[in-house]
């Protein structure tokens, strides 16, 4: 018997067990919490973690797509300033205010093309690269190694990452002998 009196101040026989059962119940009942609570907190963390996933996708898709777009923009633009340069090659003097204007015009969208990620390609007496040249034509010279950009036909835009249209070149080739 148990010395713990009751509610009317009577003994309860078993009290210990009771005690015991109703100890255990709200163990198991903390236990259970406790698991439901670790649950929870899992569930919680990877929202979090699929939300900064999200976050980060939505940056890197943002970026792509501006990138896209400001591609498209300068390509857009890129006979503009061809025809600014066919001005400049047609213009009669140097000296002309027109001719200076067109001149200041053209080197503006040059420098904003760069400024934009598509500085100009335009070196000649440098070795191809296929990334950033087009081979238009090839010509035999001793005067140069094979490989070698002979002329720019047409100035490209851009880096080696990124190109906005390629550079049309002639290439230098070895000098082969006459076939026949």
């Amino acid at each position: 018997m148990s010395d713990r009196a009751g509610p009317a101040g009577q003994a309860h026989p078993g009290g210990d067990e009771a005690e015991t059962s109703a100890a255990d119940e709200r163990g198991a009942e903390a236990a259970a919490q406790a698991g439901e609570l670790a649950k929870m907190e899992d569930l919680w963390r990877r929202a979090l973690a699929d939300a900064d996933n999200v976050r980060k996708r939505a940056a890197r898709d943002g970026a792509q797509v501006r990138a896209q777009e400001r591609a498209a923009v300068c390509l857009a633009w890129l006979p503009v300033l061809d025809n600014l340069e066919l001005a400049m090659a047609h213009a009669p003097s140097a000296g002309d205010p027109l001719v200076e204007g067109i001149a200041a015009i053209r080197s503006q969208a040059i420098d904003t093309l760069a400024r934009l990620g598509y500085p100009r390609i335009d070196g000649e007496n440098v070795p191809f690269d296929p990334r950033i040249h087009e081979v238009v034509s090839v010509s035999e010279t001793d005067e140069a190694p094979p490989g070698t950009v002979l002329t720019v036909l047409r100035p490209g835009y851009g880096s080696t990452d990124t190109v906005l249209r390629p550079a049309a070149v002639v290439v230098s080739r070895a000098v082969t002998p006459d076939r026949g």
